[in-house]
């Protein structure tokens, strides 16, 4: 795959010229607040190689989603302040609603090498997901050097992930784009072996291209979540209310057939938690108990894999040599239905192999359950991830000039 073979920053001479660089930092913010700043962290390495190099570092990134133009609440302001006291140095904010005025430009021509500039969110110019081509230019004009470090938009054919890259002369993916690149690229082209993947979440066509590739690149699949239910009925047994997309039971019959013929041995829940519906609030107390797979009541709902289940998948974890995980086991944001997620993020921990989390809620479940700091690699895209594992080239990626 030719994503591995990208230009990086420590190909490129950054003394003294603009680099502008695409970082991730759509952060949750409450009351202006920043709540997490994991994006942020992430960014950091490239930010001081860059600093180190003594190049003039301009940093831009979307943040949320602004319908109509700007919107205060969607500044990266927060961002400025939170970046200058990680970095020990001031981070100048230029405050524009057009991203690239007066201010911008002004803040820009006032560098020195090593000062860091960051500019207002790029989503402020509608034109951003739209690719406009004024916008590309604009942020192109700020700059000698053009640096990709934002997985979490790769996918995204937009303005300052794509566009940018059409006016300026070189192009290259920062430390943390690089890090997804070299673990999920390796994962999906030349794994150790055995590769285990495990997929949750609750819908199946959200991963059905993912299924199909990884099909014919996985020894196991695992699948648990919300989407298990789909396969378990394919099978011809009951789901009750579970959720299940009837329209895609063929699908999954046609999966189980590929995979038999393949030799990719497919692993379903053997047995299952039930409620009589989904916790609301969704960490409200929940009456539970547990079921083989194939017999869940008509009138219960599936919630969370099974302490066999979780056995089952564990050992399965713990033979392997590379795992990627993506989509939890059931609804791990309640105390009573974490346990199959926590099982199979316990396993994952406690292994020797790659152990690579596909982003989302996989992310979110390996972190707020403490594992976080045992996996080899924790995807920053969810998105980006799931289209990576569906063996699709990302345009973000694409756009960036090869060794």
């Amino acid at each position: 795959m030719s994503t591995l073979n990208k230009k990086t920053v420590d190909d490129i001479n950054a003394k003294g010229k603009r680099v502008l660089v695409r970082c991730d930092f759509n952060v949750p913010l409450k009351d202006g607040v920043i709540t997490d700043d994991n994006r942020i962290n992430g960014a950091l390495p490239t930010i001081k190689k860059l600093i180190d190099d003594g190049a003039k570092v301009i940093l831009c990134s979307h943040l949320g989603k602004p319908k109509n133009g700007p919107e205060a609440k969607f500044s990266l302001a927060p961002v400025a302040e939170r970046l200058s006291e990680k970095l020990g140095k001031k981070v100048v904010f230029a405050a524009d609603d057009t991203v690239v005025g007066d201010n911008a430009k002004a803040a820009v021509a006032a560098m020195n090498d090593g000062d860091v500039v960051l500019l207002e969110n790029t989503r402020f110019r509608a034109e951003e997901t739209k690719n406009g081509e004024a916008f590309s230019k604009d942020l192109a004009s700020l700059c000698d050097i053009y640096v990709n470090d934002a997985f979490g938009s790769a996918h995204r054919a937009h303005s300052s992930t794509v566009g940018v890259t059409d006016f300026v002369d070189e192009c290259a993916v920062g430390y943390l784009m690089g890090k997804e690149l070299k673990y999920l690229g390796n994962a999906v082209e030349n794994p150790e072996r055995p590769f285990v993947t495990i997929l949750g979440g609750a819908k199946v066509a959200d991963k059905l291209n993912v299924i199909e590739n990884l099909l014919n690149k996985a020894d196991t699949l695992i699948i648990g979540g919300g989407m298990a239910y789909t396969f378990i009925k394919a099978k011809g047994y009951e789901v009750g209310i579970s959720i299940c997309d009837d329209s895609k039971i063929d699908y999954c019959k046609d999966m189980l057939r590929k995979a038999e013929e393949k030799g990719v041995k497919i692993l379903l829940p053997t047995d299952t938690v039930i409620g009589a519906g989904f916790p609301d609030p969704i960490d409200a107390p929940i009456e539970t108990c547990v079921v083989s797979s194939k017999e869940i009541p008509a009138d219960m709902e599936g919630l969370d894999i099974g302490p066999e289940s979780a056995e089952i998948f564990a050992q399965e974890v713990k033979n392997a040599k590379t795992v990627v995980w993506n989509g939890p086991m059931g609804v791990f944001e309640n105390p009573v239905l974490n346990k199959g997620t926590m099982a199979v993020a316990k396993a994952l921990a406690e292994t020797d192999a790659v152990t690579i989390i596909g982003g989302g809620d996989s992310a979110a479940a390996v972190n707020t359950l403490g594992f976080g700091d045992k996996m080899t690699h924790i995807s920053t895209g969810g998105g980006a991830s799931l289209e990576f594992l569906e063996g699709k080239e990302l345009p973000g990626i694409a756009a960036v000039d090869d060794k």
